[in-house]
């Protein structure tokens, strides 16, 4: 399976809510394949298929050497918070602190159309949610709490790969994100 480009921040594929997977065949399997070799590769604890810029509610993740992956996720959050440092592979070298809940569940399907359903804590529930709003179109800057925020928009425009992106002709804008974050960056 070969490992693809990870799509960058300003690349609208992000922001863009991805769409349900409706037929599990071997596009779908290779979908799945490219994904894990790709966030192994990386390396990174998730990847969802919008940041390869293919628009679907596919994601994969590695936590804990557990490699998973899950097709049309619906997710049932806990009540309980955490805060912990956060990246994406989306966001080269860039780690802030973000609000998750502590507890997620993600129902959905795998790859072959058979339902599943994940229980996660902690670093899983927080990987289950930072790929699940990767579906949505929502990024994880989007959950920092304002402070956190501004600090990492600042970081983001002196980076290089930011300037890089910008040189090569990549469209690179900085907008908010018009999803509703339901009161979780506050």
């Amino acid at each position: 399976m070969p490992i693809q480009e990870i799509r960058l921040f300003g690349d609208p594929v992000l922001l863009t809510p991805a769409a349900l997977v409706l037929d599990f065949d071997k596009e779908l399997r290779t979908l799945v394949a490219d994904l894990t070799e790709t966030m192994l590769e990386a390396p990174g604890a998730g990847l969802a298929a919008p940041q390869i810029g293919v628009p679907l509610r596919v994601f994969t993740w590695n936590v804990d050497d557990v490699l998973g992956h899950l097709v049309n996720p619906v997710l049932v959050l806990g009540d309980e918070m955490q805060e912990g440092e956060e990246g994406c592979l989306s966001f080269p070298e860039l780690s802030y602190p973000t609000p998750r809940a502590m507890r997620a569940v993600a129902a959905g399907f795998n790859m072959f159309g058979e339902p599943i359903s994940v229980d996660g804590t902690e670093f899983l529930a927080r990987a289950l949610q930072h790929e699940t709003d990767h579906l949505d179109g929502i990024l994880f800057i989007d959950r920092m709490k304002p402070t956190e925020r501004k600090l990492a928009m600042k970081e983001i425009r002196e980076s290089e790969w930011f300037n890089q992106s910008s040189e090569v002709g990549r469209k690179i804008s900085i907008k908010e994100s018009p999803h509703g974050l339901f009161g979780r960056n506050t």
